[in-house]
């Protein structure tokens, strides 16, 4: 007998122990194995499992070839999970929506001045989730209600589109136009915006597709002039814009701002997704003086060269045309139909910001201290020094922080040290550096503040 009959015979030996195709167990282990086709044997913990898989409908093969498990529990189930997806689908529900009033009524609460600005956007918000509600009665598309924002730096731009999303409860994406380039280059291709909004959203499509996008320096991103290079920051990532503002299926990585074939994608509707951009656009108001200024002439009733130069709000005169000369291409500003501005920040709007809103800066100031059982308080002419200080630095209401940290800082260093210590008065000399603060001790009232006056006051000598 040759050896290739010991091998035949050998196969066909009922001796020889199976073992299951799936988890390769032995008979031994798994018991009586189960014979299917093509000489295949399969134990019966492994046939149970794939029974399991393809009636839950978990197999992604079955789904792939059309097939769909049916629904247990009968007809009466199937229309309480029908139903169900449909409410779910009612993301926003009419009823539910703040008027406009109401709105801005909430961002008064935190945001000061800027009345013209939190009208347009309460407006534009509250047009914009009327649009993608399913209540309309005349079956009319409604175009989206996009907005250009365009106010000095510190005036707010920012921070009210973060009050305006707390108050809404939707996701927010912040985004810096600054860091966008052309797809193919060093940076952050356009379809990160979105990325970041699937992030905020805890990566739920649905909840991303009624978010709110606030793209900043988008004046960053204007046509550059008198350049013969490439520009791939400038017109080609307006160009890579048009489609997010105008409204289409974008795929975007989920859990990452950059394609690659390690992160898995996903594709998400702009049609419902509201697009704010804002920007200082420095240098704009020397383009609307040049246009203001063409009509100046020499003899009586002409107008003079220099009528506009004192005027610190004539950012407000903007138009189309205004941002076009810019950079801004047509394209773009005709998918941004709301065009509004913030005014510049004054001395008395800088003091209601100091002590107005909810999360004031002095309130701040005034919990942490209250940490320690201090009362701190501030006299009016500190206020209006420190409100001119902050003029002076020309960041708006960011120089406000700046400035109080930097005279705070030897209080709350010093307070701690002292439990007797029950309340600190901010007075303008001190804020002008020629005086201390006044402090009063929880016992006698003269002799503390005349102890902590010379404690403070022989720090500040050379």
């Amino acid at each position: 007998m040759s050896k290739k009959d010991d091998v035949i015979d050998d196969v066909n030996n009922d001796n020889i122990e199976k073992i299951c195709y799936l988890c390769r167990r032995p008979e031994s282990k798994t018991g009586k194995m189960i014979e299917i086709p093509n000489n295949i044997t399969i134990c019966s913990d492994c046939m149970q499992r794939t029974f399991d898989t393809i009636s839950k409908g978990n197999n992604p093969y079955m789904k792939m070839m059309g097939f769909t498990p049916t629904k247990q529990g009968g007809p009466e189930k199937a229309k309480k999970e029908k139903k169900k997806e449909e409410e779910e689908e009612l993301v926003f529900d009419r009823e539910k929506l703040s008027a406009p009033h109401e709105i801005k009524g909430g961002l008064d609460e935190y945001v000061i001045g800027q009345e013209e600005a939190k009208i347009v956007v309460s407006v534009a918000v509250y047009n914009h989730y009327k649009r993608i509600s399913s209540k309309n009665p005349l079956n009319v598309d409604i175009d989206k209600s996009n907005m250009l924002m365009i106010g000095p730096t510190g005036s707010g731009k920012t921070y009210l589109v973060k009050t305006l999303s707390k108050l809404l409860d939707v996701p927010l994406a912040i985004t810096d136009a600054t860091s966008l380039t052309e797809a193919g280059y060093i940076g952050d291709d356009v379809e990160s915006v979105l990325s970041k909004l699937l992030q905020a959203a805890g990566n739920d499509v649905k909840k991303a597709e009624h978010g709110i996008v606030f793209i900043d320096e988008i004046d960053k991103i204007a046509k550059k002039q008198n350049t013969n290079s490439r520009d791939v920051s400038g017109e080609s990532v307006q160009q890579g814009l048009l489609q997010l503002l105008e409204g289409s299926d974008v795929e975007v990585p989920v859990g990452a701002t950059s394609k690659n074939a390690m992160v898995p994608m996903t594709t998400i509707n702009t049609k419902n997704i509201l697009f704010i951009c804002g920007g200082a656009f420095p240098d704009l108001d020397k383009i609307i003086k040049a246009r203001l200024n063409k009509q100046s002439s020499i003899g009586f009733k002409a107008d003079l060269k220099d009528k506009h130069d004192d005027d610190t709000n004539i950012i407000q005169k903007v138009t189309v045309e205004d941002l076009r000369e810019y950079g801004l291409i047509p394209e773009i500003i005709g998918r941004l139909p709301i065009v509004f501005t913030l005014e510049a920040l004054t001395r008395d709007m800088l003091v209601e910001i100091l002590l107005e809103p909810k999360n004031a800066i002095l309130r701040q100031y005034q919990s942490l201290l209250a940490m320690d059982e201090v009362d701190l308080e501030f006299t009016q002419e500190a206020l209006k020094v420190i409100a001119e200080k902050a003029l002076e630095k020309k960041t708006g209401a960011r120089a406000l922080r700046a400035i109080l940290e930097e005279f705070m800082l030897e209080i709350m260093y010093e307070i701690p040290k002292d439990d007797n210590i029950g309340k600190v008065t901010i007075t303008k000399e001190y804020i002008e550096g020629n005086g201390v603060p006044l402090i009063q001790m929880r016992g006698s009232k003269s002799q503390g503040q005349i102890s902590a006056e010379k404690k403070l006051s022989s720090k500040n000598q050379p």
